[in-house]
């Protein structure tokens, strides 16, 4: 019998952030969940594809079968297929049994393909066949196996870009993305920058078994100031150096990245017009978008004040109704 599925907030790997594209994000999830349609997940390097694909698959009916994760940037272009499909006995050198390809075990539930822009593409061919058939051969083999598996893909590139100078099937492309999900920078997460520091700083904390940090005004600032290019990763591999090297009760300034320190003390010695027009010359900018961050943040900040007091917190930003 099938175990109970889980709401999106009592998953293994929770979904941190309270940011409004973060909440867009997990409603999306428990709405594509329950299907079996194939997903392709978009983003930058670092911001949690895998973590909302395993999100996908806690949530889905098949959460109690196997999600089996690879990376397609990871295998060598000669080893891709046998390890996607299997192979028999004798077929290349060092073939010495027969071995189930990563579609075969994660028969009946989800195989997590990351990176799938990396694929060469004599590789792409072979993954829609496999994909419309629901059917895989082995390398060296004959006989078709039937398989079936719920697909979900992931890439930092634009594979819409990839398709437009040919390095990217079209075809797969569409097979692909029958539902997109975006996860988003963690630049644009409005509030969301504080909570995974503080999550983090505990974690590693608790795993070097020394007291729980807290941060200091001037370290918050720069945490707060830093655009995170490698978004989630880069944070937590910073938060890990922190309560690695950090000898006082709270986080120093002094105990992070040099670089970082530096650009943040750049940043807030220039005149305020020169940032917005940096920010400018970045594109174009969702005014609304960003005012709704603002607000979204400000509420939050007045409820953790008024300790959930909701007419002192509508006092407090002078909200009448």
């Amino acid at each position: 019998m099938a175990s109970q599925i889980l709401s999106i907030d009592q998953i293994k790997r929770p979904i941190l952030g309270a940011s409004p594209q973060i909440e867009a994000l997990k409603k999306l999830i428990v709405r594509v969940a329950p299907s079996k349609t194939n997903v392709l997940i978009i983003g930058e390097s670092g911001t949690g594809k895998e973590l909302v694909a395993r999100a996908l698959h806690e949530l889905s009916p098949v959460h109690d079968q196997a999600f089996i994760a690879v990376n397609c940037g990871a295998i060598p272009e000669t080893l891709i297929e046998s390890e996607l499909f299997g192979h028999k006995k004798g077929s290349f050198t060092g073939a010495i049994a027969d071995k189930p390809g990563l579609f075969e075990a994660a028969a009946g539930g989800t195989l997590f393909l990351d990176e799938i822009g990396e694929l060469a593409m004599s590789m792409q061919v072979k993954l829609l066949r496999a994909l419309q058939d629901r059917a895989i051969r082995r390398v060296g083999g004959n006989e078709t196996i039937k398989v079936d598996v719920r697909i979900v893909a992931a890439t930092n590139r634009n594979l819409e870009e990839g398709v437009k100078n040919g390095t990217f099937r079209e075809d797969l492309y569409y097979r692909l993305n029958v539902i997109m999900l975006e996860t988003p920078p963690l630049r644009e997460r409005v509030g969301d920058v504080e909570m995974l520091a503080e999550g983090f700083l505990k974690k590693f904390s608790e795993k070097l078994n020394r007291k729980p940090l807290t941060f200091s005004k001037e370290a918050l600032e720069v945490i707060l100031t830093h655009r995170w290019p490698g978004n989630i990763r880069e944070l937590e591999n910073i938060m890990e150096r922190v309560a690695t090297l950090e000898s006082q009760a709270s986080v120093q300034a002094s105990s992070l990245p040099p670089e970082m320190v530096a650009a943040a003390r750049k940043q807030a010695n220039q005149p305020r017009e020169l940032t917005l027009r940096a920010n400018f010359m970045a594109g174009v900018i969702d005014l609304e978008k960003v005012l709704d961050q603002v607000r979204t943040f400000y509420k939050k900040e007045a409820l953790l004040y008024t300790k959930d007091n909701e007419d002192e917190a509508k006092k407090l930003l002078g909200i009448k109704k």
